[in-house]
């Protein structure tokens, strides 16, 4: 089974002609419990599950509409050429929707593409929602999560706020794995992004996964971690206690980025900045400072503490930018 096979499911008797345009915002999001790893490489479905924190705010809004010729791709405001990686991806999943058309697609990022910061998530769930709206579609959240995951794996996870959790699922079609929103708020529990490079990175996740996945000795070990870590942060969330899911979310991150160092050819995102900035996080910890910080597959680090340390926490790090969201899960 294929991309196309599941679109003809998904969008069986729905329209194929558009209408003048449409448009979407979707939300970037962390994991806290990360997706490393594909049992399905066409269809994107995941080897484990995962879960998620929405950025509320930072994500991406696009607009998409049909017209003549090839497709036109504006990121920022600034059209890319058609060869560049950003427009070669985007046309490649239009061409699963396209009826004899091309599309203009306009996108506005608040987070810095192929930085590490979640911004193809944000990215491909906005143009999932966008095209919802431009056929007029009316699909649920559940099936619009599938799309997504289509374009990207963690976008699935972008079609909603707050907690996300997406289901690994088990069948060979992937229509078992999609994301859901967890019924769980917690409005003191803040998320800083500590954006150290703001750079394209030289591999990127898709590559990353692969080669992890086929050479890391280490590997065979991350779904059991995985399944660990998923009830530690189901248990933290409902009882709101911060050392457990932070102690959680850290560890998964790390080993996550353990499995890429044990690769062939070994892979590593951080820089020494990433390094610096943990040993820091680390003696704050030690000296009494409740803060952790999680990273996915780049050199920037996400740093969760309650509101109540704000403070102390911006004066050791105050490039620091504090995510703010009156969405479930965060305020």
């Amino acid at each position: 089974m294929n991309k196309s096979d599941i679109i003809r499911q998904l969008l069986a008797g729905r329209s194929r002609e558009p209408g003048a345009q449409g448009a979407a915002y979707a939300p970037a999001n962390i994991a806290l419990c990360k997706y490393w790893g594909k049992r399905d490489e066409e269809l994107n479905l995941p080897v484990t599950s995962s879960l998620s924190l929405s950025l509320g705010s930072l994500g991406a809004h696009t607009e998409v509409s049909a017209c003549d010729g090839p497709d036109r791709v504006q990121l920022d405001g600034r059209e890319l050429p058609p060869d560049s990686p950003f427009a070669k991806r985007l046309s490649a999943y239009l061409d699963l929707f396209r009826e004899n058309h091309g599309f203009d697609v306009r996108t506005e990022s608040s987070v810095p593409v192929a930085a590490g910061l979640a911004s193809s998530a944000s990215g491909f769930a906005a143009l999932v929602l966008a095209l919802n709206d431009l056929y007029g579609w009316e699909l649920d959240r559940t099936a619009l999560s599938i799309l997504a995951r289509l374009g990207s794996g963690s976008a699935c996870r972008s079609i909603f706020q707050g907690f996300v959790e997406w289901h690994a699922g088990s069948r060979p079609d992937g229509m078992d794995s999609y994301a859901e929103p967890l019924q769980a708020e917690w409005p003191d529990l803040r998320l800083g992004l500590l954006e150290l490079s703001t750079a394209e990175k030289a591999v990127g996740s898709r590559a990353g996964m692969k080669n992890t996945v086929e050479t890391s000795a280490l590997y065979s070990a991350w779904p059991e971690k995985v399944a660990d870590d998923l009830l530690d942060l189901h248990t933290a969330i409902k009882e709101r206690d911060f050392e457990r899911l932070g102690r959680a979310a850290e560890s998964n991150a790390l080993s996550m980025h353990a499995t890429m160092f044990s690769a062939w050819p070994p892979l590593c995102y951080w820089l020494p900045e990433s390094v610096h900035a943990m040993r820091a996080i680390w003696r704050l910890r030690n000296d009494g400072l409740p803060l952790y910080f999680t990273m996915d597959a780049g050199p920037n680090l996400k740093l969760l503490f309650l509101d109540a340390d704000r403070a102390r926490v911006a004066s050791h790090f105050p490039a620091m930018r504090v995510v703010e969201s009156n969405e479930r899960g965060m305020s």
